[in-house]
């Protein structure tokens, strides 16, 4: 039990030092470091590390907040708005589908009917319908991936 509290202690510590307390905490926290030294050596230890962090000089170029403003402003009109090509891809795809799903049974029936009259097996014309409608979504994927893969200055 006394290892959950100066866990705890040093939970506190560490976010009272970056982002701050609650009170209930903040009163804990104190009531805590009157009765333990060794969490109070942390506090003072964690204190002077924090300060030497933020005395240390850091340079940074003065345009970073008008570039950073820039690119979040960029990146932000890029995933608002849908590009036409992923809306068209969108639409083929719905069309493909549905015409897919209409002409089903007649390409069964050609299947059936040229199996029929080469004596092929059933297997071989079932793997020949499912490939009949995968090939060509395979295809599509992979000129889409490669589309993403090739193009400038964009990031997925």
């Amino acid at each position: 039990m006394s290892e959950n509290l100066h866990q705890r202690a040093r939970q506190l510590i560490a976010q009272s030092l970056v982002e701050g307390l609650g009170r209930d905490d903040q009163s804990w926290l104190d009531a805590h470091l009157r009765e333990c030294s060794d969490c109070s050596r942390e506090t003072v230890r964690s204190q002077e590390l924090v300060r030497s962090f933020r005395s240390l000089p850091v340079t940074v170029p003065r345009d970073l907040a008008t570039r950073t403003q820039l690119r979040v402003r960029l990146r932000a009109e890029e995933t608002a708005q849908p590009s036409p090509g992923s809306t068209f891809l969108w639409v083929i795809t719905a069309a493909s589908w549905a015409l897919g799903i209409l002409s089903a049974p007649f390409v069964w029936r050609i299947f059936a009917w040229v199996g029929a009259e080469l004596s092929v097996p059933k297997l071989v014309l079932e793997v020949g319908f499912v490939l009949w409608w995968t090939v060509p979504a395979l295809i599509a994927v992979a000129v889409v991936l490669y589309q993403r893969a090739t193009s400038p200055a964009r990031t997925w």
